[in-house]
């Protein structure tokens, strides 16, 4: 059995994805969630695995109420133990079927499992800290909800996220926040340790429609130097910041200085996916060798599934034929219709 799971996003597609991956038929578990018997892992070669927010092998499978269960936690937490602790993982987490519910029940329920099974088995690793995870070791994942409880042991990268569920709890509202892109940057730099070492502090970005300053606000509370670029004005609380460049140009005619160099490149740009990637292959002399390019690919022209997969298509080819080097790609917490896809300059 595999979990997936699908971003609301995308509900009126919900069908036609899956069919795609051949997980029909799945049955939908909590609100983004759809368990399949079917194996998926050659579509998962196929672009339409851009749609798979997070997925985890089910090994141990237990349908149940635990509203009605009396003593689930000690019950779900002991036979945890038997199945995984002699596989060693890294460590052990918890996560909800339904992420978005006000009530607060599976939650708490999922915080008190947890701490129940780490009392039982061997000190793991990274039991402390989900970010010290080594993204190619395996975890221990498990899903509740009032479905029951799913679990399975997979790396953090084959899963798609460090977190169980996939999501990492941002807040949209932190005091240096100036827009929501604040968060999906923070998200996206999250994500991408799954598969690329953090950037060095004092790092330098190339940021590639910046306004109104919600991606930079967030990369300068990092340390970050930053060089952004925008016809539209940045908001005044970022705008003279010591550590930021702010030209009031086009993103398709801007020029760095003789000689500049970034170690990393935003791209944000509304509008054509395809043209805003043509602004990033412009900059590419630019790059050092090894530089990160994080791109939103803007897909909410494309009316249709097919459309979604051709744009990806060809923005991955466009990118290809210039040189980047592939990372990965995926729907963030903070995304609407639009991805987040990540290259390296060779």
């Amino acid at each position: 059995m595999v979990l997936i799971r699908l971003s609301p996003v995308f509900a009126p597609l919900h069908q036609e994805i899956l069919d795609q991956l051949g997980a029909l038929p799945a049955k939908m578990l909590g609100s983004e969630f759809f368990l399949t018997h079917q194996d998926i892992s050659s579509a998962q070669q196929s672009g339409i695995s851009l749609f798979v927010r997070w997925q985890l092998t089910i090994e141990h499978c237990w349908p149940c109420c635990p509203e009605k269960m009396d003593f689930f936690i000690e019950k779900a937490a002991q036979a945890l133990h038997a199945k995984f602790a002699s596989r060693n993982p890294q460590t052990l987490l918890v996560g909800i079927l339904s992420p978005g519910s006000p009530n607060p029940y599976y939650k708490k329920m999922a915080v008190n499992l947890r701490g129940r099974a780490l009392q039982l088995f061997p000190p793991l690793p990274s039991a402390a800290d989900v970010e010290s995870q080594d993204p190619s070791q395996p975890t221990l994942y498990c899903m509740i909800g009032k479905e029951g409880l799913y679990a399975g042991m997979a790396t953090p990268r084959a899963t798609n996220g460090f977190y169980a569920g996939g999501s990492k709890f941002i807040r949209q509202d932190p005091e240096h926040s100036i827009s929501r892109a604040g968060a999906k940057i923070a998200e996206a730099l999250h994500y991408i340790r799954l598969y690329h070492p953090e950037l060095p502090e004092r790092a330098h970005w190339l940021e590639l429609g910046a306004s109104p300053g919600g991606m930079t606000a967030e990369l300068l509370e990092r340390d970050f130097f930053v060089t952004a670029v925008d016809r539209a004005p940045l908001d005044s609380r970022v705008a003279r910041h010591p550590r930021l460049r702010f030209y009031p140009e086009n993103a398709n005619t801007f020029r760095p200085l003789d000689g500049e160099q970034f170690d990393a490149l935003l791209c944000d740009l509304n509008g054509s996916a395809l043209d805003a990637l043509d602004c990033v292959i412009s900059q590419i002399s630019h790059l050092r060798k090894g530089a990160l390019i994080v791109f939103t690919m803007k897909a909410h022209k494309a009316a249709t599934l097919d459309e979604m997969l051709s744009l990806h298509r060809e923005t991955l080819a466009k990118a290809k034929r210039a040189g980047l080097q592939f990372l990965a790609q995926t729907h963030l917490t903070y995304n609407r219709h639009e991805f987040t896809l990540f290259w390296t300059a060779r």
